[in-house]
């Protein structure tokens, strides 16, 4: 049935929704694992992987300056990593996105083995760090 699925990693029921922008959301609100079964852009399904595909970190997505030459801070993005094939995918963070879980996946980035970290870098990946903490906590949770 087409407007929802279930999650291959913690089993809830998502509905897809065009009210907060994600009618074709790729990942679980609650845990947000996701699935490869985007091959070259998001949204075309044609992945023959279908492995599960586990967040392991944040990232501001880049902005272009504005006219006064101020780079401006883009939205969080969640980074996928498949454990099938190990292909990295960045995905916008939907409204409904457990925040909580959002905070334990940057928490947890600062763990990843040396070797994802490498092959981060070498995807030009900016994984976010401590002092990013701020602006992500702003983001998630409004201006203080």
């Amino acid at each position: 049935m087409k407007g929802y699925f279930i999650c291959k990693y913690c089993k809830k029921t998502i509905k897809n929704s065009n009210l907060l922008g994600n009618f074709q959301r790729n990942h679980c609100p609650y845990c947000l694992w996701s699935r490869h079964v985007d091959e070259k852009k998001s949204g075309d399904r044609k992945s023959f992987c279908k492995g599960m595909m586990e967040p392991i970190g944040l990232v501001f997505k880049n902005e272009k300056t504005d006219k006064y030459g101020i780079k401006r801070q883009g939205e969080i993005m969640l980074i996928h990593l498949c454990n099938k094939c190990g292909k990295i995918s960045i995905n916008r963070i939907s409204g409904d996105d457990n925040p909580e879980i959002v905070l334990d996946v940057f928490n947890f980035s600062k763990t990843l083995p040396e070797e994802v970290m490498e092959k981060l870098n070498l995807s030009k990946i900016e994984i976010l760090q401590e002092k990013d903490r701020e602006g992500i906590n702003k983001q998630i949770f409004g201006a203080k």
